[in-house]
């Protein structure tokens, strides 16, 4: 198998908060982790290891304390329009319909230079489309149902067409019936059944061990206080994966594996 260059890299990654009146808290400390183009990689841990702090970082909405994050070899130090944040709680804008949420971006953000009123029109049809919206185009965040939302926050995240998807749990408020479903869907939208150089690269936190090994390509295992990286533990199920995956021994050995790796910190995490 041939590999994708390295897109992602935290290079000793640390990073810590100030606290009135006492030492600094450490969210992260000497983490080092590489992601390549087109990978699917979740991240997974207990609560409180700082799963998100990465992501903040690597979205540029934060910086590190200590140690380099780069995308494409370049220090991250904003955001910019080549990574795409989404998140648990939808963000969608209220007072817009969903196709002025997906196409907010384009009209007013850096993602829509050179496109044209029709061209941005076709891009937003296309991702519209892609999502399994088609008929919602005019209706509003509150006229829709959760899955519904969170199909809206992915068009209007991808519509920006960013290389980088950055996912803070963007599935686990939904119920356990559309979450399986848009499991699905998002690996289909992610393009598993093209080759990695074809598709964006992911990275996506969970707190679903069986989410993240039906996910991923690999799964990054993170403990707590301070967060650090444990292991990585490949996820070598065949693609395209479906309804069958879930039943498969490997599948649950494998979730079975990342769950002994973080049970007693779990544990912990909850009575600390």
């Amino acid at each position: 198998m041939t590999l994708t260059p390295i897109k992602l890299r935290l290079d000793h990654f640390g990073k810590r908060f100030p606290v009135a009146g006492a030492p600094d808290a450490v969210a992260v400390d000497d983490l080092s982790m590489e992601v390549r183009q087109g990978e699917f990689l979740v991240i997974v841990g207990p609560s409180g290891c700082g799963k998100t702090t990465v992501l903040n970082v690597l979205a540029g909405l934060d910086q590190p304390t200590s140690g380099a994050v780069t995308i494409d070899n370049r220090p991250i130090t904003a955001p910019g329009p080549d990574r795409g944040v989404m998140f648990q709680d939808y963000a969608l804008f209220p007072w817009q319909t969903v196709w002025g949420n997906v196409e907010f971006g384009l009209r007013y953000g850096p993602a829509g230079n050179g496109l044209d009123p029709e061209a941005r029109k076709q891009r937003v049809r296309r991702v519209v489309d892609l999502v399994g919206l088609a008929g919602s185009e005019t209706k509003y965040p509150h006229q829709l149902s959760g899955g519904m939302r969170q199909r809206a926050a992915l068009a209007r995240l991808i519509a920006n067409e960013p290389d980088v998807l950055l996912m803070d749990e963007p599935l686990a408020a939904l119920d356990a019936q559309t979450r399986i479903i848009l499991q699905d869907e998002l690996l289909r939208i992610w393009g598993q059944d093209r080759p990695a150089a074809e598709r964006r690269t992911v990275v996506f936190i969970t707190h679903a061990i069986d989410e993240a090994v039906f996910l991923a390509d690999r799964v990054a295992v993170m403990t707590s206080h301070p967060g650090r990286l444990k292991t990585i533990v490949d996820i070598p199920l065949p693609r395209p994966r479906g309804d069958a995956t879930r039943g498969l021994p490997e599948f649950q050995a494998l979730t079975q594996q990342i769950w002994s790796l973080i049970r007693d910190e779990a544990y912990r995490a909850t009575v600390t």
